[in-house]
Formats: C-alpha cells, sequence, structure tokens
C-alpha cells in the first residue's frame, strides 16, 4: 500500500525531472545572446579525464553579445578552445593567453527557424517523456488493483491524478517553448 502512496509523488519528480532537462538543454541552444548556458555543459579533456567547463573556468557575459571563458588553470587554456571549437555551438574562440573571448554572432533568419524547429523537436520528446511516466504510473496503478492493494474507485480516481499531473506538465512544456521559441525568432 505504501508503494501507491508514493507512485503520484514519485510520477511528479520524474516529469518534473524531465522538463528541468529539457529546459538546461534550452540553455544551450544559441540565441544571438551570450549565455553561460551556452557554453558550461561542453567537455574537456583536462589531465586525461573529461571535465564540464563550468567545473574548470568562470564564464562571464560581459556584454550582451560576448561570453568570456577564464580558466582557473591557464595551462589547459589550449584544451578549453579545442573542446569549445569541436562543439557545435557555431562560435569560434578566440584566445588571447590568459582568457577566451567567443563572441555570439547575429543569426541569421535560416539558422533562426533551424533552432525553433530543433526547440519543437526537443519539447515534443520530452511530451514523450512524460507520456511515457504516465504510462508507467497507470500500469502501477492498475497492477494494485488487480492485487487488491486499492480499490476500483482508487484506482479511478488514481489515474484521473496521474491524468491531471500529465496535463500539467505538458502545459508546462508548451509555455516554456513558446517562450524559448520567441526569444529564437528575436532579430
Amino acid at each position: 500500500m505504501a508503494k501507491i502512496d508514493d507512485l503520484l509523488d514519485d510520477t511528479e519528480e520524474h516529469m518534473m525531472a524531465a522538463v528541468e532537462v529539457m529546459e538546461k538543454d534550452f540553455m544551450a541552444l544559441r540565441t544571438g545572446k551570450a549565455s553561460p548556458g551556452l557554453v558550461e555543459q561542453i567537455e574537456v579533456d583536462c589531465y586525461g579525464t573529461k571535465t564540464r567547463l563550468r567545473e574548470i573556468a568562470g564564464i562571464t557575459t560581459p556584454e550582451p553579445r560576448l561570453l568570456v571563458v577564464q580558466p582557473w588553470d591557464k595551462n589547459i587554456i589550449g584544451e578549453i578552445e579545442k573542446a569549445i571549437a569541436a562543439s557545435d555551438i557555431g562560435i569560434t574562440p578566440v584566445n588571447d593567453g590568459r582568457v577566451i573571448r567567443l563572441p555570439v554572432p547575429e543569426l541569421s533568419e535560416e539558422r533562426r527557424a533551424d533552432l525553433a524547429k530543433r526547440v519543437r523537436k526537443r519539447a515534443e520528446e520530452t511530451k514523450v517523456t512524460i507520456r511515457n511516466h504516465r504510462r508507467d504510473a497507470n500500469d502501477a496503478a492498475k497492477q494494485a488493483q488487480k492485487s487488491s492493494d486499492i480499490t476500483e474507485d482508487g484506482l479511478r480516481d488514481l489515474t484521473e491524478d496521474i491524468q491531471k499531473l500529465t496535463d500539467e506538465y505538458t502545459k508546462q512544456i508548451d509555455t516554456v517553448t513558446q517562450h524559448k521559441e520567441a526569444e529564437v525568432m528575436e532579430v
């Protein structure tokens, strides 16, 4: 019975985590404005291990169209530059030996449309994840009803609550997606 009591909370946790991952992915999309989220997840081969850029350097935005990456150890600036150049962010790093500057260029209309399409695709993937969590929760609820842990009315109430959660998180995904699309399409 305790498992059924936690089912709704667990399902909500999974759905919330799926939305958070999508939002992090959206931060890494280039919008024409400098944002540390654009580069902080880039992995750098540092001292023989892959390390996220945000863990080995400070990332600032002194201007709206400029990112500055300042490594805490100047000896790895070359590796950081290589990792940024190899990433798919489409920005050429400028290394002056102390810091790496990343000038964020204007996005072309074609690139904006492509990014908006990527935003919609990522949002749809998250909705599929949400629906999968709904299915898993409904299956667990039906299993509990079969093993007489909950009544038929309890099953109906639980599946309705699961559907409400699904609708809530789907709406949240739509809202976040609309904001990100507007940001991407903004000139």
